[in-house]
């Protein structure tokens, strides 16, 4: 099952992809007098409903993928079947954590002359960076040469999760989603090159404050429940830079696995449903290119993940603040 938010008045309200490409507004699809209108309004709110929540929502979407002709005229009818292109927001616009996960392709270390951490290694990303498919990245204006794209596949938490083994962790996971970790890259050098223990501390911090930016969290274009993928999966990733392809990988190089990332995390993070774990970048950054290359104004980064679609978004000079 592949869930959407769709862009509506109030932060938007949840559809589902169904398999002929169309969107199915979820809140115009439930039959009055049956459980189906107890359904949340929104993806986490699903989530936060546990299994009956979701167990609920699938009967539904399963309903109308094999509905009678008469059932799918009356959905049209009711608005609640809109097009392919119906405008997205993230999928989960309003996670309460997201913790992204940092050094976790040997390939990407290798281009950025990182040695392998023994650990997983991350960081917190702000909310307030998430945008959804189609929304501009915006260059900052106190940092706008060094913009850099990071392709990631990344993983929705279904239920409580602190303090698991990695076998307790995969079990949390409900479903994938894609997010661009937007860098930008103007304090890597204060990281990668002091030898002081301070220096190069103070340079990390600054490096990860980089990546915090408003739109830098790209995310979508859907959320699908794992059950649409093997366990664990090794998927294709590529990002692609107006059209030109920037990063090629698959998802099961990953140094760690997936489990091993999340348990490691939630010995300090209490993950909830509808919180979401990246799980690195692979090779390709424009940072690790020689030479550099960096997103500019006018360009399109793209991030494919097969089984999640693909993340589209233009990059946009910030020229005020009304533009956000």
């Amino acid at each position: 099952m592949k869930l959407v938010t769709i862009n509506a008045p109030g932060g938007g309200r949840i559809g589902a992809k169904l398999t002929n490409g169309m969107v199915l507004d979820v809140s115009q699809s439930v039959r009055p007098g049956t459980l189906e209108t107890w359904i949340p309004h929104t993806v986490s709110g699903v989530l936060q409903a546990g299994p009956d929540g979701m167990d609920l929502l699938r009967r539904l979407v399963d309903g109308i993928e094999t509905a009678s002709s008469s059932r799918l005229e009356q959905l049209h009818e009711k608005s609640a079947l809109l097009p392919v292109d119906t405008p997205l927001l993230a999928p989960l616009p309003t996670p309460s954590l997201i913790v992204s996960a940092g050094m976790a392709y040997r390939s990407h270390l290798e281009e950025m002359k990182t040695a392998a951490p023994k650990n997983p290694s991350g960081f917190i990303k702000a909310r307030s960076s998430i945008i959804g498919p189609e929304a501009p990245i915006f260059l900052p204006k106190q940092a706008p040469n060094m913009v850099d794209f990071e392709g990631e596949f990344s993983c929705v938490i279904g239920r409580r999760c602190y303090n698991v083994s990695p076998e307790e962790a995969m079990e949390s996971v409900v479903g994938y989603t894609i997010i661009n970790d937007v860098s930008a890259r103007d304090w890597v050098e204060a990281a990668l090159g002091p030898k002081e223990p301070q220096a190069a501390a103070a340079g990390w911090r600054l490096n990860h404050l980089g990546k915090q930016y408003p739109t830098f969290c790209p995310m979508g274009p859907v959320f699908a429940t794992k059950d649409e993928f093997k366990d664990p999966p090794d998927l294709a990733l590529t990002t692609r830079l107006n059209g030109e392809l920037m990063q090629s990988a698959q998802t099961g190089d990953l140094i760690f696995s997936i489990g091993e990332t999340i348990a490691y995390f939630s010995r300090w993070y209490q993950f909830e449903p509808g919180d979401i774990v990246t799980t690195g970048s692979p090779a390709g950054v424009g940072y690790g290119r020689e030479p550099k290359l960096f997103m500019k104004d006018g360009d399109v980064v793209s991030i494919e993940v097969e089984g999640l679609g693909v993340l589209r978004n233009p990059v946009r000079t910030l020229r005020n603040q009304e533009e956000r």
